[in-house]
């Protein structure tokens, strides 16, 4: 007979998350021996990781942690929604986001090199997977600077974890609205703060295009010139923050409601599962 107890298997179940038939048979393999048990469900995860490296990860969830001058946005993926939900997978985001902020990575390698109770974080999420039975990757980080932080995380569905994060960095004595502008970047997207950051290539690219359409329509060649400008406008308005519509009143662009508030933001990430 076995050397174990039906309360070692639950002491087991519960410190790993595993299931019931898998812990009594590490525990039967192990002779009761708990580590050994350990040992040999983390071995039987550690090669399902391996079947599922090349699976896709399109859920999961974001986490942000602020620190002195910085705040660290993760998105944490992994493949079901039934997972992203799992108590041990939102607590491995929240072990992650604080190890990444202690380290004060500013990339992706920093981040999983990061250290977390001696061991580093691709190690620790390699071996949370490994229990929890999906894959499960640090897909993306960001380290916002600044003097002062709104931290807005929106849930798509009441039931899962946070889904799209935002982090606003800015100047200004306004909190309320510089949330209102985190839950506009939340819904409107921008991909830039400004248009002098949008990469010159991308302009150059739109520029084509928009002119290629606009010949097209047989717009007369003496009007492209500012057709295209027009055009550009547009895009701009898509693609940089300050010059968008506020979501709230599109008669107002971002960059007034700022000014009204007496905010100036250097800068901002947003994070969406999966996308």
């Amino acid at each position: 007979m076995a050397n174990f107890s039906l309360e070692d298997v639950k002491v087991l179940r519960e410190r790993l998350g595993t299931g019931m038939v898998d812990t009594k048979n590490a525990l039967v393999e192990a002779d009761g021996d708990m580590e050994k048990a350990v040992e040999i469900l983390r071995l039987k995860g550690a090669k399902g990781n391996a079947k599922r490296a090349d699976r896709s990860t399109s859920e999961g969830l974001v986490a942000a942690k602020e620190t002195a001058g910085a705040v660290y946005l993760i998105e944490l993926a992994c493949e079901t929604d039934f997972v992203a939900k799992n108590e041990k997978f939102v607590a491995l985001a929240d072990v992650v986001v604080e190890a990444v902020a202690a380290a004060g990575a500013s990339t992706l390698d920093e981040a999983l090199a990061a250290s977390v109770g001696g061991q580093s974080v691709a190690d620790r999420i390699a071996d949370d997977a490994a229990i929890i039975g999906e894959k499960v990757e640090l897909r993306r980080l960001s380290k916002i600077e600044g003097d002062k932080f709104e931290i807005y995380m929106h849930r798509t569905n009441k039931d899962l974890p946070p889904q799209v994060g935002v982090v606003v960095a800015y100047t200004g004595d306004n909190a309320e609205a510089a949330r209102a502008v985190a839950q506009h970047i939340s819904f409107a997207d921008p991909q830039y703060l400004t248009r002098d950051e949008v990469p010159a290539e991308t302009v150059e690219n739109e520029r084509r295009i928009v002119e290629e359409i606009s010949r097209g329509e047989g717009k007369p060649e003496a009007a492209l010139p500012k057709i295209v400008e027009g055009r550009l406008g547009a895009f701009f308005k898509q693609v940089a923050l300050l010059e968008q519509d506020y979501a709230r009143d599109n008669k107002l662009t971002i960059s007034q409601v700022l000014a009204e508030a007496g905010l100036t933001v250097s800068g901002f990430a947003r994070f969406k599962v999966g996308a």
